[in-house]
């Protein structure tokens, strides 16, 4: 099938990624089209695979989850990661979030949620769980990012749409606007937020409390 989403296994666990590919190779619309077992040959599997989204492992030996994240917005791979981890603390899931996760699941999710996951990253969303929003916004609040810069009313609009996980038409249809003039306003966003894509400018929003 040609709309399936192409999944990347990234995990030192041997165990862990047969159990992730059992998940998802009885899904219609995923394949699974290829593994990693450390963040190195994590980043190299997604530059020659292209996979649609990465499922990560934080903690790795070598280079980590983090680390491989960014490795990839650097090189500007559009994959979208979604951080697979076995740990709950927030200084473990912030620091993935921040370098361009797109959300996070625990290793013993169901299965099917799993799938949803994967579906929803793909789809443009973020999947960012309360206590975690809130880490962020103390981060912030700690010496982050500040009061940010000036976004005019029509922009923050728009962000909190993005936030909300809408796509373009989507955003022109609740706008009223046209698409083309809703891509006008998300490139000025993102250029005027400094980040590289709408999980960033969406993570942007959550932080700062900009909402649909």
């Amino acid at each position: 099938m040609a709309d399936r989403i192409r999944v990347l296994l990234v995990d030192d666990h041997q165990v862990v990624r047969r159990g992730l590919r059992t998940f998802l190779e009885v899904q219609d619309d995923i394949e699974v089209v290829g593994e990693a077992s450390d963040g190195d040959e994590g980043v190299a599997r997604a530059e020659e695979l292209r996979p649609d989204v990465v499922l990560m492992d934080v903690k790795m030996p070598g280079t980590d989850g983090v680390e491989a994240l960014r490795l990839l917005r650097e090189r500007g791979n559009p994959a979208r990661v979604l951080i697979v981890t076995s740990f709950t603390e927030q200084r473990t899931v912030v620091p993935a979030l921040r370098a361009g996760a797109a959300g996070y699941v625990y290793k013993d999710v169901d299965p099917e949620a799993l799938a949803g996951a994967i579906r929803s990253v793909h789809a443009g969303h973020v999947l960012l769980q309360p206590e975690v929003a809130g880490a962020l916004l103390t981060d912030d609040q700690n010496g982050g990012a500040g009061r940010g810069p000036a976004l005019t009313e029509r922009e923050r609009e728009v962000l909190g749409l993005i936030a909300d996980g809408r796509s373009n038409r989507e955003i022109a249809r609740a706008l009223v606007l046209s698409e083309k003039t809703v891509k006008t306003h998300v490139s000025n966003i993102l250029m005027k937020l400094d980040v590289a894509d709408r999980t960033q400018a969406a993570l942007w929003a959550v932080r700062h409390g900009v909402t649909g």
